[in-house]
């Protein structure tokens, strides 16, 4: 029943995607390849980079719908607001100037879910699309969450990220980005050196 409500949103594939470890050093040689005017890995081969058509392929995540925008606060009874409607509880917030939800209270509450209603069963659903993504105000609507372009949004995550770390020096490595480049299970292969091939069909380690 679960998995029929995951698919209904288009979060199904990316769901059962967990946190993979490890590929510091590779991540940190790609960020070192990686060009902020253009958005892509600069290699010895040539350039590439990751499209909608890779997110889509290895996530499973809509790009065709609205865009996924809208004004953000931070305030506490924002976010106690957005929660009671979006999960039905009151939320365990940090303790910073700035509010947020701790994933590991949004965790707990999905694992706690009975799912004996279909009220339960979204919720749980929620939760869990939560996890991957946090624009808590676009769940409140369950019918309308499979009409947003999640995918387009996980790609400008991906390259802002990418931006960040490169020009910063930041050492916050993430899942999202090593999906990206592999493709979950996949292995690494030698770099193909047709540049017209889609990037997630490209399996390779860097010269």
């Amino acid at each position: 029943m679960v998995k029929n409500y995951l698919r209904a949103t288009g979060f199904y594939h990316v769901s059962r995607i967990w946190v993979i470890k490890g590929f510091h050093p590779l991540l940190a040689a790609l960020v070192e390849r990686w060009r902020l005017e253009t958005h892509t890995f600069v290699l010895p081969v040539g350039e590439i980079t990751v499209t909608l058509e890779d997110v889509a392929h290895i996530f499973g995540l809509p790009i065709d719908g609205k865009p996924v925008s809208g004004w953000t606060d931070s305030s506490s009874d924002f976010v106690q607001s957005q929660s009671m409607a979006v999960f039905g509880r009151e939320p365990v917030l940090s303790s910073n100037s700035k509010s947020y939800i701790k994933l590991g209270w949004v965790r707990r509450i999905r694992d706690a879910e009975p799912l004996d209603t279909e009220e339960s069963i979204r919720r749980y659903v929620r939760c869990q699309i939560f996890c991957v993504t946090k624009y808590l105000p676009l769940f409140r609507d369950f019918e309308q969450i499979h009409t947003y372009s999640w995918g387009s949004a996980c790609l400008a995550h991906l390259y802002r990220a990418l931006c960040r770390a490169s020009r910063y020096d930041r050492r916050r490595w993430m899942a999202l980005l090593i999906c990206c480049l592999f493709g979950h299970g996949s292995e690494c292969r030698v770099l193909h050196r047709y540049r017209d091939i889609p990037f997630h069909l490209l399996r390779y380690q860097l010269p």
